[in-house]
């Protein structure tokens, strides 16, 4: 029986091939991931957002590109926002004449934890150019509160 010796570079060099194997799997020409994709072209609708503080409220900007304003439904309790809505087709084509199709239609929701309680009769939202943009006032105890402090 031989002794071999270790060594942690070629151990570095197969991890390395196993590497680089995978991403070519991964990143093969898009023809033949087809079949791969074909699960997600009816994908789920998720809009991007952004929640921030602005001393007496939470703001809240939601991305809802090829959404109308009439097909937008906001509900709000205690603890979470949920942005309901649905993006429609503007004509109808059939599905053998697209070359590529990624935008998705159809219906979405998110429900959104907000971090503080709002006072939801208060709320405003608005919308424009594709973005939704919602103020929420924090209720009184929500709101923070400055206490001085002596130093003797």
């Amino acid at each position: 029986m031989s002794v071999a010796r270790w060594s942690p570079m070629k151990e570095l060099e197969e991890m390395r091939r196993d590497m680089e194997r995978l991403f070519e799997e991964f990143f093969e020409p898009f023809r033949r991931r087809r079949r791969w994709w074909r699960g997600l072209e009816e994908g789920v609708i998720v809009p991007n957002i952004e929640l921030y503080d602005r001393k007496n409220e939470l703001v809240l900007r939601a991305e809802l590109p090829g959404v109308d304003k009439k097909d937008i439904d906001l509900t709000i309790t205690e603890n979470n926002l949920t942005i309901k809505g649905e993006v429609k087709r503007k004509e109808e084509i059939k599905e053998e004449d697209y070359y590529v199709s990624e935008i998705r239609y159809g219906s979405f929701s998110r429900t959104i934890p907000l971090p503080i309680e709002i006072d939801s009769e208060k709320a405003k939202a608005t919308f424009k150019d594709g973005v939704l943009e919602i103020v929420l006032p924090k209720k009184e105890e929500a709101k923070p509160k400055e206490i001085k402090v002596e130093v003797s």
